[in-house]
């Protein structure tokens, strides 16, 4: 399995079993219907686990921009890679949001909840404000990529970033998992916590497309904030690493 088809299983993997939890949460006549907050945290973490199994030891499982992007601006993958590792991760979750929503379609039809529909693809606040909006997702992700840079086995140089696969299957799908877990029980609340741009960005393009019997807008006006915010968190994330290397 060469990297780019990697991406492609692991974020696929990613987003069947996260954007699935959510499914079944909200989503009416579910067995998992109303299980709450903790539900969404723990499978969300575990969708990470997943993920990370199956694609590290192809790609080092980034599975997310914004990790991509941060391993790059700290010197630990060659930027001349990062775009056929975005390329694969939105391939990824187009595939795996609609074999999701393929899955779900019943229950899609039987749910009148606009609103909780839209919560199945995309991001969104619960408090609609700007800053803290994107403060939130900018803190989540830099933890995030604190995680990746901190709690690493230490196997990859700067100087040999064309050979060495780094990234989430470099620091272990279990404690990446855990990061994930937490980040979500104690930061997500306010936004969701995407902390990954194209987890958000393609689903809510999906939104618009599929058929389920949704509302006509997909809250595009909001889409920024997912996105924006874990980029800079990564970036920022990424220049405090090189700051205290």
């Amino acid at each position: 399995m060469t990297p780019f088809v990697a991406e492609i299983v692991g974020t696929f993997v990613l987003m069947l079993l996260g954007c699935g939890v959510v499914a079944n949460v909200v989503l009416d006549k579910t067995k998992g219907n109303n299980g709450g907050w903790l539900l969404i945290n723990f499978a969300w973490g575990l969708s990470v686990y997943a993920a990370v199994v199956v694609a590290g030891p192809y790609s080092g499982a980034h599975l997310n921009p914004a990790v991509t992007i941060g391993l790059a601006v700290a010197g630990k993958f060659a930027w001349s890679s990062v775009a056929p590792y975005l390329i694969a991760q939105i391939i990824g979750a187009a595939l795996g949001t609609t074999l999701m929503t393929l899955m779900y379609r019943d229950h899609y039809l039987a749910t009148d909840d606009l609103d909780a529909k839209l919560a199945t693809f995309g991001t969104g606040a619960e408090i609609r404000n700007p800053f803290p909006n994107f403060l939130s997702e900018l803190l989540g992700t830099f933890v995030l990529l604190l995680g990746v840079f901190y709690i690493n086995d230490m196997s990859f140089s700067a100087n040999n970033i064309n050979d060495v696969k780094v990234g989430l299957g470099s620091v272990g799908a279990l404690p990446v998992a855990l990061f994930v877990t937490v980040i979500g029980m104690s930061l997500g609340g306010t936004t969701g916590y995407a902390i990954n741009p194209t987890r958000d960005f393609i689903p809510r393009l999906l939104h618009g497309i599929l058929p389920i019997g949704k509302r006509r807008d997909s809250d595009w006006g909001y889409a920024w904030v997912p996105i924006l915010g874990p980029l800079a968190g990564a970036v920022l994330a990424a220049l405090l690493f090189l700051a205290l290397s």
